[in-house]
Order: C-alpha cells, then sequence, then structure tokens
C-alpha cells in the first residue's frame, strides 16, 4: 500500500457509464470510511468506461435505491475513466469482468494492472463475479445490486482498514 498520512488511498470503482453501479459504490465504500473515522486516509470516487452521461446524475432509481437505505446520492456527477485515474489511485475497483478487461487493455504497464480488481472478488462466498447491470431492470433489481454492492464494499473495507490504521 502506497499511503501515508498526508496522502490518503485512493479507490476508483468504474462501472460502465457511472451513473448506476460505480456511483452506489463509492457511496457506500465512502459510508465505511466515514463510520471507521478514517475519511482523512481513504478517498474514493466513481467512473465510467464510457462517456454517455458525463456531467449528469446518477440515475434517477439509484439514487431511490440508495435513499431507501439512508445514503444520499445527490451529489454524484458521471465522468468517464481516464489514463490519469491509474496514476491518481491505488486501487482500481471494475465492477464486472466487462469493465475489468477495458481497464486492462487501457492499462500502460503491470502496475497499472497489477491496480485493477473485481468488487466481488473481495466478498467471500459471492456466486459471481459481476455485479449485474441493473439499468434496464426496475427499482428491485437496483435494490439487489445495492446490496451485493454493500456486502463486497464491507469486505473491501474491512481488509484495507488494518493497513490504514497502521498508516496513521
Amino acid at each position: 500500500m502506497t499511503t501515508s498520512v498526508s496522502e490518503p488511498f485512493r479507490v476508483v470503482f468504474v462501472c460502465t457509464g457511472n451513473i448506476c453501479r460505480s456511483p452506489m459504490a463509492d457511496i457506500v465504500f465512502r459510508w465505511f470510511a466515514d463510520g471507521a473515522g478514517l475519511s482523512e486516509h481513504i478517498a474514493s470516487t466513481s467512473a465510467g468506461t464510457g462517456d454517455w452521461h458525463v456531467g449528469e446524475r446518477a440515475d434517477q432509481r439509484t439514487l431511490d435505491a440508495l435513499e431507501r437505505r439512508g445514503y444520499d446520492g445527490t451529489r454524484h456527477r458521471a465522468r468517464q475513466f481516464t489514463h490519469h485515474d491509474f496514476s491518481r489511485n491505488d486501487l482500481i475497483v471494475a465492477l464486472d469482468r466487462s469493465h475489468e478487461r477495458i481497464l486492462r487493455g487501457w492499462a500502460r504497464s503491470h502496475g497499472d494492472i497489477d491496480k485493477i480488481a473485481l468488487l466481488m472478488s473481495f466478498e467471500s462466498g459471492a456466486h459471481t463475479l459481476d455485479v449485474p447491470d441493473p439499468y434496464y431492470a426496475g427499482p428491485a433489481m437496483f435494490d439487489e445490486v445495492l446490496g451485493m454492492i454493500e456486502g463486497a464494499s464491507r469486505s473491501l473495507f474491512r481488509q484495507l482498514e488494518p493497513a490504514l490504521r497502521a498508516a496513521i
């Protein structure tokens, strides 16, 4: 881990358009960091592999699902992942294997590739490595996806927390 007291550990969550899954993951992950009192030592954001929704708010169904569980997603604005994200972040978390393949294709070095992980790989006992895209589904699917993201984000945070506390 390349972090110090002055520099937070940086995580970016990546999905397709940055309006459904990755904003959920970013918001949930930050909730864990804030709740543990580590918000100064870890930073997170989200991005999409595509540019279709740059500047837009999260999908309303995403915002509704987050609100039903007590999260606030209203500040989110979509952006596209760039090559600069490789150097700016310590961990790049893909929401499904198609995003992982795209990110690996964009990587410019083995160091970039080593930063890429699938969110569901942090969840022991997960039945899939892919968080399904709820975009073409109804509100129930957004709630189901958020549940998957909460579990995996909790597991990811629990793996990072000891190293973050040791760096303080």
